[in-house]
């Protein structure tokens, strides 16, 4: 049987490959601390759950498929209180960012056109945009400059006649690194200069640990043709089973091109966008209870890092993620070892490797990306069980 030459060009995602490793892990009797994937353990607000069970329509209906009004309505609230006003037709509701993501990909790509995003990047990126056609060239950067990308000299040497499109994850994902204004402005002003797309996505706005306000390219009223903004309530709320995202874009011709593809997979679960317009009612306390929470487990971390010889880490500004060069030699090699052969008083870590995070081939080997999103307890645990963890490899392996 033949299958498409695009399908069989994407990988699987790293941060679930390891899976069967962590099952065997398990039935063997230890217990894994998963650093591995986003999904946080704070508890989704009591709103969504409520309006769940208020919900009494006879008939679950097809929504319409830019969305319900009362979630469009919410979210075009949450902007304007961040001072950035949108017309309800400039927001389309989505099967959760990652839908967001792959609808604009094929709207604005393709085959053999780029989209220049800073590696490393988030691995899923590989294959929404491969599927297009299009590929990914990188914006190179280092963990020993902190990850940051926002450079015009840099930007601008990977700009080809094939490029269309710029992405800026911020706060990064997997990097944590948050764009100043002053570097916002640069790259907006690099994709109107060049007739590019730029791309926010934006799914963890509200986890910044510095006392910004909260920032966003939908502020740049004046690339309203240029910019697009993906969100989604996975991460702000802790909802990531929700799966309800947005793109945004005052680009009129862009949101027509993806109303088709809205229409072409119906409507967005109903019962979920209910529940998430809820959400938007949730009160800046729970904001800031949450960002306090994360940024004691990064302080955590970073303080757990910092006691491993030869780590390179740099402390991130945003989202919860970090990214570190670790004195090993191939992070797969040890992430397996960590699962299948260390344990220390019954005990693991699993974390991500992060080669499949570059386009550039070789880069990211020895790099790993940890979410912080379990107790600051268990991640100081966790920090300990890889200090461990890397002796005992590399007394094995010789690094």
């Amino acid at each position: 049987m033949k299958f498409s030459s695009k399908i069989e060009k994407c990988g699987l995602s790293p941060m679930r490959k390891f899976h069967p490793y962590a099952v065997a892990a398990k039935a063997a009797g230890k217990k894994v601390y998963h650093l591995n994937i986003g999904q946080p353990d704070v508890e989704t607000p009591k709103a969504f759950f409520d309006a769940v069970k208020a919900f009494e329509q006879p008939v679950l209906e097809y929504a319409p498929s830019p969305g319900i009004p009362a979630l469009i309505d919410a979210i075009q609230k949450y902007y304007d209180n961040l001072n950035m006003h949108f017309e309800k037709d400039e927001i389309q509701i989505t099967t959760g960012g990652s839908e967001a993501l792959q609808i604009v990909m094929n709207c604005i790509l393709d085959d053999g056109d780029e989209i220049l995003i800073p590696e490393p990047y988030y691995p899923n990126y590989n294959t929404m945009v491969t599927v297009t056609g299009g590929v990914i060239k990188p914006i190179p950067t280092c963990p020993e400059e902190g990850y940051r990308y926002a450079d015009r000299a840099k930007i601008e040497a990977c700009i080809t006649d094939k490029t269309r499109a710029i992405m800026c994850t911020n706060p990064g994902n997997p990097t944590g690194v948050v764009l100043t204004p002053e570097e916002m402005r640069l790259m907006v002003d690099i994709a109107k200069e060049h007739n590019l797309f730029i791309i926010g996505d934006e799914a963890y706005r509200e986890f910044v640990y510095g006392g910004e306000p909260l920032q966003s390219l939908g502020e740049f009223t004046d690339a309203a043709e240029n910019v697009i903004v993906l969100d989604t309530v996975s991460k702000r709320f802790s909802a990531c089973g929700a799966r309800i995202g947005c793109i945004i874009s005052r680009n009129k011709e862009l949101m027509a091109h993806c109303m088709k593809m809205c229409q072409a997979r119906l409507c967005v679960a109903t019962l979920d966008q209910v529940a998430s317009a809820a959400l938007y009612e949730v009160g800046p306390e729970y904001f800031a209870a949450v960002r306090d929470e994360y940024k004691l487990r990064r302080d955590t971390c970073m303080e757990g890092l910092a006691k491993i010889p030869g780590v390179v880490c740099e402390c991130p500004k945003g989202a919860f993620y970090i990214m570190a060069a670790l004195p090993i030699d191939d992070a797969d090699k040890f992430q397996i070892f960590m699962l299948e052969e260390f344990e220390d008083n019954g005990e693991t870590v699993q974390v991500t490797p992060a080669e499949s995070m570059y386009a550039t081939k070789g880069k990211g080997k020895n790099e790993v990306r940890m979410a912080y999103v379990l107790e600051a307890p268990k991640l100081a645990r966790a920090m300990e069980l890889l200090g461990k963890g890397i002796a005992a490899y590399n007394a094995k392996y010789g690094k």
